[in-house]
């Protein structure tokens, strides 16, 4: 019996792939309904992720499909929330989903029972209506994301308690309308950052974001119009990306990133070029840029009764409202701290996924990592990997190996990333992606594919890496995977599409 705590992305997945290996799920969700971060709420519930309405996915419909369930082909590349809802409901109700799922409830606390050592059994106490139930659970699955703790360091902003105007953090954001006629200063050069200030220089009188780091810019629209991560993330990039010398494989990064325009004249540059940082999603930051909707300062020095002052910059900027996009804690409140050890808003886990430390492996975290690249899709092979470790069919390496990996993948993205925030959760997608695979032995071979069937080789080494190659052959093999690889573009370029000149006749 597996306990899975929260029915988003993560916690859907984890039912489903609980099921396809024979285990009993009981999925545990807070709030009425599956969706998690993706179903919008007007108001704003605790501990719960929130989206503004206008949020649309960064990642194309393609690759972030689950791998045996590909999206409907009307729907449009990048998925509005609702869209993404939908999906979501499809899915839970195409595999049967919902009937495992206990909704109100909320998972209060969760402990190793004291046989643990030689069971690896817990006990969780949940509660719905005011009332708490004990239960005993072979395994857990916690799918709770790592989007609902905003985290505000206000004592970096020296002054903020003499500010007179309103402030807030990106998490309290619904509606433009807060913005009008005022003066905004946006904290934060991410993802929420810029859709934040995009939508208030529509209604704002003047808009300014700051950074202290810069950020590169991509759009989703990517090389010929085609969507970025099916352009990108392909294994013959992949290739490329990860076996040129490191400083050969920045300056490519640079030039690609650089070539649509230049980011230092547009006060976007990172202060390290060569650190990589998350890239910011967006279409219309350098238009509004350029026609003065949107201005890019650096840090905030300080904060004075009803303006700012930045690093560098001797003149104060009156403001009226500060947003503040600095993202999110990761915390599991129903946890022992000392069954997921969280510091510096990183967990220790092996693979992102398994605490290093615990005699019987029966705890798995989903989701708790940032890809540049589809989440679904990886966070569906962590819960293919992850129940099949349950079962005993794969085996996790010895607990020293374990935690020398983790710590040598914390030294080295301190080296390279400088740590801040949630640098240390970057994975290079696709590497990750198959290196879950090839322990669940799903990995696609492509060069046993070219003898039998080169096409299918071919789409797959050139192509976009989508999820559906993680289907073709192994446990939990899909037999629609290879007509969902060969038919991946005529469902991306079908909602585009749209205008069949006069004399074409469609079939």
């Amino acid at each position: 019996r597996v306990a899975v705590v929260g029915a988003g992305v993560s916690g859907l997945t984890a039912t489903k792939c609980c099921l396809d290996e024979g285990l009993e799920p009981t999925c545990f969700e807070q709030s009425q309904d599956i969706g998690g971060l993706w179903r919008y709420t007007e108001h704003i519930e605790a501990a719960r992720p929130s989206l503004y309405p206008s949020v649309i996915s960064n990642t194309s419909k393609e690759m972030s499909a689950f791998s045996d369930f590909p999206y409907p082909e009307d729907f449009p590349v990048f998925l509005p929330n609702a869209k993404l809802l939908d999906y979501l409901r499809r899915y839970a109700e195409h595999f049967g989903l919902r009937r495992h799922m206990k909704f109100g409830t909320t998972v209060v606390s969760i402990r190793k029972r004291p046989d643990f050592a030689t069971t690896g059994q817990w006990d969780v106490v949940t509660e719905a209506g005011g009332k708490q139930t004990s239960h005993v659970f072979d395994a857990l699955m916690v799918c709770s994301g790592n989007f609902s703790e905003p985290s505000l360091p206000l004592h970096c902003f020296p002054g903020i308690e003499r500010f007179r105007g309103q402030y807030f953090h990106s998490q309290q954001y619904k509606h433009p309308d807060v913005f009008q006629g005022k003066r905004v200063l946006v904290v934060g050069l991410g993802n929420s950052g810029v859709d934040i200030a995009v939508e208030a220089s529509r209604v704002a009188a003047k808009v300014t974001i700051c950074t202290s780091r810069g950020a590169w810019l991509l759009t989703r629209v990517f090389d010929h119009g085609y969507p970025w991560d099916m352009v990108y993330n392909t294994r013959f990039m992949s290739l490329i990306r990860n076996n040129l010398p490191r400083l050969l494989s920045w300056r490519l990064i640079n030039y690609k990133v650089n070539q649509r325009f230049n980011h230092e004249n547009y006060g976007l540059q990172p202060e390290k070029s060569c650190l990589v940082r998350e890239p910011v999603l967006s279409d219309d930051l350098p238009s509004y840029i350029l026609t003065g909707r949107i201005t890019i300062k650096p840090g905030v020095k300080e904060f004075k009764d009803n303006s700012v002052v930045f690093h560098n910059c001797p003149k104060e900027e009156p403001i009226d409202i500060v947003v503040f996009c600095t993202g999110y804690d990761v915390s599991f409140p129903f946890l022992e701290e000392a069954d997921v050890k969280v510091e510096n808003k990183h967990a220790s886990l092996y693979k992102y996924v398994f605490p290093t430390h615990l005699q019987k492996p029966t705890l798995a975290v989903l989701g708790l990592i940032k890809p540049l690249g589809g989440i679904m899709p990886v966070i569906e092979l962590q819960a293919r990997w992850v129940t099949r470790v349950f079962k005993g069919l794969c085996q996790l390496p010895p607990q020293s190996v374990m935690e020398k990996e983790v710590n040598e993948k914390k030294k080295n993205k301190v080296k390279w990333f400088g740590l801040s925030f949630d640098e240390v959760l970057k994975t290079e997608w696709l590497a990750y992606m198959d290196t879950l695979a090839s322990f669940i032995g799903v990995k696609p071979n492509v060069l046993g594919l070219l003898c039998r069937d080169p096409q299918l080789a071919l789409t797959i080494f050139f192509g976009p890496c989508t999820p559906y190659q993680y289907r073709l052959g192994g446990p939990g093999c899909w037999e629609g995977a290879r007509q969902a690889i060969l038919t991946q573009w005529d469902r991306t370029l079908k909602p585009t599409r749209t205008r069949v000149p006069a004399g074409s006749h469609s079939s």
